[in-house]
């Protein structure tokens, strides 16, 4: 086993000395983190169920697999027009997309940003302007805490990098597509994108990861998003791959004073997936925003881990999750809220709710507080529940067939996290994903969704 082990752990140290060769004029402070990156990684390894935050999800899958660095995936543009146009989010303000974790300039749609905007690859960003980066890359990442961010920092190569300056209000969302191209080796990924939002602005943020072909894949992500103060920010992150991959993703969000963030999770692919979302409300006044919806199937595993981190007084955070799960799928949801001592007046609601639609579907849900400070409000919950025989005879009753009436309860379930994304385009466009996506649902509601919400299903209460 050990030495199993040490073989995985050489894998590993290969294709760092293979980056490390490729990227040496990366300035020495990248180099430098890459290198505590890697270390760290070095010294404690794949995390296991033995830790508390990893204790529903078993990553032996990734951690034997000997990934290998993904190739380069270009090719002729026509190769990938059928996945732009259906991955294209009308009226977008640009579209910046990646062929295996690298920047394809030929396949990007840069639009026309307003002056001062910067929005394209992070390593031309790196070798362009290094200076403006390092005061954000990697200084808010805690990779003592996080195996996988460790391994990210180790392997930082490209990835999406945003510049907003002060003041600059996007109508349009800005949307970076990952598009994985499996081969016939098991490859990793590990993009990193790096969001620097000014004072005052407002932004929408779409980040979407599919798969080109069948085959086993590796994308290990790292957002990093820093909002300045009175920003107001929204991100989207769409997981859509292919059922032999694995996304393990983290978005790490700090937030200055009466700064407002959101978070919209859209988990549809993936044979093992985890989320990550750590924000931490640092300035006085600020507000958070986590939402989300995952859909799993066959023997999907969809891992939810939520870190809210209440770090001044007067902020507030809200976090709802759904999750409809089938066949032989497992869901997970754990979230974490920590008050630290200073922040009085914290106002934190934490909400997870999950239908289940076999005997073999499994949802673990844990939320979770932690309180330091003597003057707050703060709520949990979560629920677990089946698809209301009753409401489906009532539907049935009005003359709607069974099939359409259970679509269109699931549809009104998954509506409550879509009604909460505020950016209409990228809304509408992901609402007819979810019909697409949910079991059975047909694409003709027949304007029967209000109704289907309000006789939706029965609640178990378990927490």
């Amino acid at each position: 086993m050990a030495t199993a082990a040490t073989e995985r752990l050489r894998n590993y140290l290969d294709a760092y000395h293979t980056l490390g060769a490729n990227a040496s004029r990366q300035p020495a402070w990248l180099r430098g983190l890459r290198e505590r990156g890697f270390a760290r990684f070095c010294e404690v390894g794949f995390p296991t169920t033995k830790n508390e935050d990893w204790r529903f999800t078993n990553v032996n899958a990734i951690a034997q697999t000997p990934f290998c660095l993904a190739r380069d995936a270009r090719r002729s543009e026509a190769t990938y027009s059928d996945t732009l146009d259906a991955c294209r989010i009308p009226g977008a303000a640009c579209q910046l997309v990646f062929l295996n974790g690298r920047f394809a300039s030929e396949l990007s749609d840069l639009g026309n940003l307003p002056r001062g905007v910067r929005a394209g690859s992070l390593a031309q960003a790196i070798a362009q302007d290094g200076a403006s980066l390092e005061p954000h890359l990697g200084r808010y990442l805690n990779l003592e805490r996080d195996a996988f961010c460790a391994l990210n920092t180790a392997f930082i190569e490209d990835g999406a990098y945003v510049y907003l300056p002060r003041g600059t209000v996007l109508e349009a969302p800005i949307c970076f597509l990952f598009i994985s191209v499996p081969g016939n080796d098991p490859e990793m990924t590990n993009p990193r994108n790096l969001i620097v939002a000014e004072d005052a602005t407002e932004a929408s943020i779409v980040e979407d990861y599919v798969s080109l072909g069948s085959g086993v894949s590796f994308s290990n992500v790292v957002t990093e998003l820093v909002a300045g103060e009175d920003a107001v920010i929204s991100h989207y992150m769409i997981e859509r791959e292919d059922r032999q991959a694995f996304n393990i993703s983290t978005l790490r969000t700090q937030q200055a004073r009466s700064s407002n963030v959101t978070s919209h999770s859209l988990l549809l692919g993936g044979g093992l997936v985890r989320n990550n979302v750590h924000p931490v409300l640092a300035g006085e006044g600020g507000e958070c925003l986590i939402n989300g919806l995952f859909i799993g199937n066959g023997t999907q595993h969809m891992d939810n881990y939520m870190l809210v981190e209440h770090a001044s007084p007067h902020c507030g955070s809200r976090q709802f999750y759904n999750g409809i799960l089938d066949g032989h799928s497992h869901g997970v949801f754990h979230g974490r809220i920590i008050v630290h001592k200073d922040a009085q007046k914290t106002d934190a609601k934490q909400t997870n709710r999950n239908l289940l639609l076999s005997d073999d579907a499994q949802i673990d849900t844990k939320p979770q507080l932690e309180i330091y400070a003597d003057d707050v409000k703060c709520t949990h919950g979560a629920t677990i529940g089946q698809v209301e025989e009753n409401a489906l005879f009532y539907m049935r009753s009005r003359g709607i067939e069974e099939t359409d009436a259970r679509s269109l309860l699931l549809l009104a379930f998954a509506n409550e996290c879509l009604d909460r994304m505020k950016c209409a385009p990228v809304r509408d466009y992901l609402r007819d994903l979810v019909q697409g996506w949910l079991p059975g649902t047909s694409h003709s509601t027949n304007g029967n969704s209000a109704r289907a919400g309000e006789v939706a299903r029965r609640w178990e209460e378990v927490g």
